[in-house]
């Protein structure tokens, strides 16, 4: 992600944003909302003369348009933020349109930004200065290989093989080559995760074979492969040492940190009701809410009285783990600095 910010007042502004992958999709999903006032170079029918005589040769035109917003909605599969509303700003003035923002597009938005919005966009900026970082995690005969994006770990390929030593044939070489063929075309760092020597022994294997890669290489123990793995590596605070800038790292640790105090009867609440009053007696110091009630106007309003309070906002997807974990709960709780009644 860009962005560009032009003069702000009272936190009301302008702000010109440029995504670059579909996780900066992800964010403007979480940053544009209704009643937001949206700017961009859109597609639109445009009538002449001509048109009207020949209306099977009517073509769409690029124009600027500005939008009164009334819907998001974020198709990941297609590479596409699809934002609707009415008209406010160009041609057709009072109709209703929709922009689609893919990668490569620029749009400005004009509203209120809270300072989570803008600590999301900052989240956004730094993390497009890195290549993005793969985890792969392995055992004796099957391997899996995550793509980390901004809102959670995403699967890219499974392979899966007989394999061991001892046997009448070896096939743990045949095994290690078809794991390390996908990863030769990788730019950025590469996690290799399991439990277990077998990763070792992969690792060794990336060295002689594909040294360029095993050059942006970290070898992490785990328990487990998989998403599991994946979640364990996050928790380890393994992609911290790779960039400071992944979100799902506080994610993780503030999930089990939550479900820590829980089991232990810390202070801590959870549910609507209980996260409320905790706010109310300024006793939240870091609140979790999950990403599908940030269109919530009473989960936004406790939001901004926890900000007020200093309290620290953390935003969990609900593609990742802790994120559904947190769903489970009510979707939002917080870590309090004492205990209330």
């Amino acid at each position: 992600m860009k962005a560009e910010y032009y003069e702000m007042q009272r936190s009301f502004g302008e702000i010109r944003l440029f995504p670059e992958s579909v996780d900066d999709l992800w964010h403007l999903s979480h940053l544009v909302g209704p009643g937001d006032l949206v700017f961009a170079t859109t597609l639109r029918t445009v009538d002449s003369a001509q048109d009207k005589l020949r209306p099977e040769k009517l073509e769409k035109r690029p124009v600027r348009l500005g939008i009164r917003v009334e819907r998001v909605e974020l198709h990941t599969f297609s590479n596409r933020l699809r934002i609707s509303g009415t008209i406010e700003h160009g041609m057709d003035s009072g109709s209703y349109h929709t922009l689609n923002i893919e990668p490569g597009y620029e749009l400005s938005v004009i509203k209120h930004w809270r300072p989570r919005d803008l600590e999301r966009i900052d989240r956004a900026v730094k993390a497009s200065i890195h290549e993005l970082v793969h985890v792969l995690t392995i055992e004796e005969g099957e391997a899996e290989l995550f793509r980390m994006r901004q809102y959670g770990p995403e699967g890219v390929v499974t392979v899966t093989m007989g394999s061991g030593k001892g046997g009448d044939a070896d096939t743990r070489p045949a095994f290690f080559a078809r794991v390390a063929d996908p990863l030769a075309e990788l730019k950025g760092p590469l996690v290799i995760a399991g439990p277990g020597f077998i990763k070792d022994d992969f690792a060794r294997f990336l060295r002689s074979k594909i040294p360029d890669v095993a050059e942006r290489m970290l070898v992490a123990e785990t328990r487990r492969i998989g998403a599991g793995a994946v979640q364990e590596v996050i928790g380890q605070g393994i992609l911290e040492r790779i960039h400071e800038d992944v979100q799902l790292g506080s994610e993780v640790r503030a999930m089990e940190e939550l479900l820590t105090r829980i089991s232990k009867d810390l202070p801590a609440a959870y549910g609507r009701g209980e996260v409320q009053k905790a706010i109310e007696y300024g006793a939240a110091e870091e609140v979790l809410v999950s990403d599908s009630l940030l269109r919530d106007e009473g989960i936004v309003h406790l939001l901004d009285r926890a900000e007020l309070q200093n309290a620290r906002i953390v935003v969990l997807s609900t593609v990742f783990e802790p994120g559904k974990q947190l769903e489970a709960l009510g979707g939002v709780a917080a870590l309090l600095r004492y205990r209330i009644q």
